[in-house]
């Protein structure tokens, strides 16, 4: 799994893959999107989040050519949403949340089906065929039927049909849900490294986690508008909340720190205080000069700092997406 990606992909280009200003989409009466302002630097992995209703599947039929928008200007790997919806679509690949394999060929047969579909040459085509069959560790798996793949294998062989037509830029749409950690972690790297050989990857998760793993930048979708965007630190550093917890022995010397240090928010069942703090070095080395200077008995600390949960609730109101868990 560590060896380079196909010299068909490049280098990483310079400039944006997707622009849009003042895009808008409506059904009836319901606006879904209403004048989103968006940049998608090449070569980055870019996650759009929000909750469920917030347009996040409208835009991205929109931007891989699948749904018409009223108004606004787009443009996607430097061609004209409007006029050149065609030289788009040589442009992208789209790998939807459900693997579109074909169950009853074999992994390789789903490849080589998906180059004759690119009408690469037959030689070219069996020699792109292998390639990915080694990058994506599907050699021993090739011959098999592709209904006795796990999920990360399905995942894996529609990642690889993707990338059989030398997309620029790839829509992702919840490319690990259902996949054990290690799957999970597998395609994690594969996607790093499309990035590091100049794809694009615009990634949309519910899984916050990966979002934080992954992306270079984030943009959070409410109510068909645009909330917040940056790398996932800018987002957190706007989110008050970090804090540490003091862990104590019994509840007396939760009595003593809570006099001593004069606020906190204290559990007695828990046996802790909880201190507000940025979790910054210089504000750990004040607290903890404090705890020794006053002699405040703490069996032991530990730092939260504000996660994409805390901005997805407080950026939309809502608790974080529902987390998954491997069976």
């Amino acid at each position: 799994m560590n060896e380079p990606l196909p010299t068909s992909l490049v280098a990483a280009p310079t400039g944006l893959a997707v622009k849009t200003r003042g895009l808008r989409k409506s059904f009836g009466a319901k606006t879904v999107l209403d004048g989103i302002d968006l940049d998608v630097p090449k070569a980055t992995i870019f996650a759009l989040l929000g909750p469920n209703g917030a347009g996040k599947t409208t835009m991205v039929q929109i931007l891989s050519t699948l749904l018409r928008f009223d108004a606004g200007e787009v443009t996607i790997a430097g061609f004209d949403l409007g006029r050149e919806a065609k030289a788009i679509r040589a442009a992208i690949g789209v790998t939807g949340q459900f693997s579109a394999v074909d169950n009853l060929l074999t992994g390789e047969e789903n490849l080589i089906l998906m180059a004759d579909l690119h009408h690469l040459d037959q030689r070219a085509g069996r020699r792109r065929v292998a390639e990915l069959l080694d990058r994506f560790d599907l050699v021993e798996a090739a011959s098999q039927m592709v209904a006795t793949y796990s999920g990360g294998m399905r995942r894996k062989l529609d990642l690889a049909m993707t990338l059989l037509g030398d997309p620029r830029l790839i829509f992702l749409d919840e490319p690990t849900t259902g996949l054990d950690p290690r799957s999970r972690r597998t395609m994690w790297q594969i996607t790093r490294d499309l990035v590091a050989a100049g794809v694009t990857i615009f990634l949309t998760t519910q899984n916050l986690e990966e979002a934080d793993q992954l992306a270079d930048y984030i943009a959070v979708l409410d109510h068909g508008r645009i909330v917040a965007d940056g790398t996932p630190n800018e987002l957190k550093r706007r989110i008050p909340g970090g804090h540490v917890q003091l862990h104590f022995r019994n509840v007396q010397a939760v009595d003593t720190a809570m006099t001593r240090l004069g606020e906190g928010s204290r559990d007695d069942d828990a046996l802790t205080l909880q201190v507000p703090n940025d979790g910054t070095p210089k504000s750990l080395e004040g607290l903890l000069d404090r705890l020794d200077r006053q002699a405040i008995p703490v069996e032991r600390l530990t730092v939260h700092a504000p996660d994409l949960d805390d901005v997805f609730f407080a950026l939309t109101g809502q608790p974080q997406p529902e987390k998954e868990f491997a069976s």
